[in-house]
């Protein structure tokens, strides 16, 4: 692992964004612009959020700064709107109208600043006869057909934590959208609004497998294709001591040198041969149940088999590639994942830990040229602040 340092900002040093504070992809969203160097200002509401956990400890909340506005008093929808138009972006997470009732809304901004990349982050959509229900992750990823491609036939999907459905297909296309809107904006000079829905991003990350699919190379049911734990030579093994290996070899090559480290090289023809799979994955699941998970991690050592072992969350930021790299970082005394992707003119960094709801109100006060954020700009906030927060 890595130390946190203050150094380097990214690429997006200058581009000042604000979110409304909300739960889950929003706030992942509002980390990354900021982790790439964006000036990101959370507007906290007050009694903060109804995330069960310490404000401290939420790292969504890095590199940003925080501000408290009740978007419910009759200047607080003034105040979120004087900091729009001094925006290059704004994110919100509400169902569809909230915002528009609150006064916030794309038209109250765009009327303050046309320029403004206005960023909506839901399950279902603006649109469509959802868009005003509930959900969360695992029922947005079951509706488009996602989380029925994963776990065992005989057994009901398992609800795969959050990371398909709020992060991959949420947070990160409304990252994407709202970047390809802000360059829009600098070359036009006219704001947009940005449709994140997670059902549609997690639609849109199956692509290849519907692809797959027409082409007859796919079938529409769990456990019976190459890459959902259908193939005996792309899954997960139990070991020895209850842990367990990853197997993804796939290509011809790494499959001789797979079944050749397991000492199964009579099997060596199964590869192609799906009536002999069966027979092909009893002797692997054997094979690994013979010994402990850090054995077989040494034997696989160093090799083109592609086979790894399958590491808990603890575990993970210690493994000497991950900390060679420095994919997890420490900072504030929170063992967390670095900034990604990695950029070689501006690099970035865990600049900041999680921002305390309203620590910043006078610096953004002053930064943003917003002084009624304060009562009185020159007492500091009920939180001293400071950028290493």
């Amino acid at each position: 692992m890595t130390t946190g340092r203050t150094a380097g900002q990214g690429p997006l040093t200058g581009v000042r964004v604000v979110e409304l504070a909300g739960i889950g992809p929003g706030p992942f969203a509002g980390m990354l612009l900021a982790d790439l160097g964006a000036d990101v200002v959370r507007v906290d509401r007050p009694g903060g959020s109804s995330l069960a956990i310490d404000p401290s400890c939420d790292v969504t909340n890095r590199n940003k700064r925080s501000v408290i506005v009740d978007l419910k008093a009759p200047d607080g929808p003034a105040r979120v709107l004087d900091l729009a138009s001094r925006a290059d972006v704004l994110i919100e997470g509400n169902r569809p109208g909230v915002a528009e009732r609150l006064g916030v809304g794309p038209a109250d901004c765009h009327a303050r600043n046309p320029r403004l990349v206005y960023g909506r982050m839901t399950g279902w959509g603006q649109q469509g006869p959802l868009a005003q229900r509930a959900g969360h992750d695992v029922a947005y990823i079951a509706l488009t057909g996602a989380l029925g491609m994963i776990g065992a036939p005989d057994r009901p999907p398992p609800a795969p934590a959050n990371l398909l459905g709020d992060y991959a297909g949420g947070s990160l296309y409304l990252v994407v959208g709202v970047l390809a809107a802000l360059h829009h904006a600098r070359e036009s000079g006219v704001g947009q609004v940005v449709d994140a829905a997670i059902v549609d991003g997690v639609a849109h990350l199956s692509a290849m497998i519907h692809g797959m699919l027409a082409a007859g190379g796919w079938q529409d049911r769990r456990g019976a294709n190459l890459l959902d734990g259908g193939c005996p030579y792309y899954g997960t093994y139990e070991t020895a001591d209850g842990g367990h290996m990853a197997v993804g070899a796939l290509e011809p090559q790494f499959y001789d040198e797979f079944v050749d480290l397991l000492g199964l090289g009579e099997f060596r023809d199964a590869r192609r041969d799906w009536t002999r799979w069966g027979e092909l994955r009893e002797a692997v699941a054997a094979r690994f149940k013979a010994r402990t998970r850090a054995e077989w991690a040494a034997v696989f050592d160093g090799t083109d088999a592609c086979v790894a072992p399958v590491l808990s969350l603890r575990e993970a930021p210690h493994h000497p590639h991950l900390a060679a790299r420095g994919t997890f970082t420490d900072h504030g005394g929170i063992t967390q994942p670095a900034p990604a992707p990695r950029f070689s003119a501006t690099p970035t960094a865990v600049r900041a830990g999680p921002a305390l709801p309203g620590a910043h109100s006078r610096e953004v006060a002053r930064d943003w040229g917003v002084p009624e954020l304060v009562a009185d700009p020159e007492q500091p906030s009920p939180h001293t602040p400071s950028r290493g927060d």
